[in-house]
């Protein structure tokens, strides 16, 4: 093979691994689950009819158009719908017991529905370190506590072997309290429904730092669509407080490679470095 040839592989190589981390980082575990590309399909080209004395005119034929499947909206774009607006009866220190009676059994989305549990959060009231993920899967729904499935574990064993401290000292949550049906990404109005109790929730515990875990997480409170796959590692703010984005822990699960874990120790070590200083 010569160099050009080489070269061409090599690049189409690139691309192809490029696509698959892309396509991992938003889910998509099998690639039948890609949306087909949108397809127009024109009528062929006929021969132009014979020269008369006036030439006629006539709509070019066109064939049918099979559109894309409409994507859903980010979950940080659409505003509650009305009639589920909420407003906080918590004043500007809130204990966590104020924002969870609050919330009482709440019936304000769908969620409800057929949820188990409400899933509010877990650990130190106090906690300096604040990990914020997606919204609660089946065994969560059934505790009624956040991260105890799978990925509950690692992000224990993370917390607890990878920096040193025990869980219990830190405090965890969720953007929403029910589980979505099939572990799907929450809906923007279910998200806007549940964002006050998530607010309320840094106000009572007053985190030093905040670790976003995940996608969706990140793109509600850096409030817009982001990679996280780029915006992990990299410092920002919500609500005047640090804010680390880094992998979910189901993402390292599914890409269990030696890079990734090393990506999200050092986004872990460094949240916790900041809350020492």
């Amino acid at each position: 093979m010569d160099g050009s040839l080489n070269r061409e592989a090599q690049d189409l190589l690139g691309s192809a691994r490029a696509l698959v981390e892309e396509l991992a980082e938003e889910g998509v575990d099998r690639f039948d689950e890609v949306p087909a590309p949108a397809v127009t399909t024109a009528a062929p080209e006929t021969s132009a009819p014979a020269a008369t004395s006036r030439p006629a005119e006539s709509e070019p034929t066109r064939g049918p158009v099979v559109e894309r499947p409409a994507e859903p909206p980010p979950i940080f774009a659409e505003p509650a719908p009305l009639g589920l607006a909420f407003e906080a009866t918590w004043g500007p220190n809130p204990t966590l017991d104020d924002v969870r009676t609050a919330l009482g059994d709440c019936t304000r989305c769908k969620l409800h529905e057929k949820r188990r549990t409400i899933v509010f959060g877990d650990g130190n009231p106090d906690a300096d370190l604040m990990f914020v993920g997606e919204g609660p899967g089946e065994n969560e729904d059934a505790q009624g506590l956040p991260f105890v499935g799978r990925a509950g574990e690692l992000l224990t064993q993370m917390i607890e072997k990878g920096l040193g401290i025990a869980r219990a000292d830190t405090y965890i949550c969720n953007i929403v309290k029910c589980r979505p049906p099939e572990n799907r990404t929450p809906l923007p109005n279910e998200v806007s429904t549940c964002r006050p109790y998530l607010d309320g929730q840094i106000d009572a515990v007053r985190p030093k730092v905040i670790v976003a875990l995940g996608k969706p997480a990140a793109s509600l409170l850096l409030g817009r669509d982001v990679p996280i796959t780029r915006v992990r590692g990299t410092w920002h703010e919500y609500r005047g407080i640090p804010l680390m984005p880094t992998l979910h822990p189901a993402y390292v699960l599914r890409q269990y490679t030696q890079e990734v874990r090393r990506n999200v120790w050092n986004d872990l070590k460094a949240a916790l470095e900041r809350t020492r200083s």
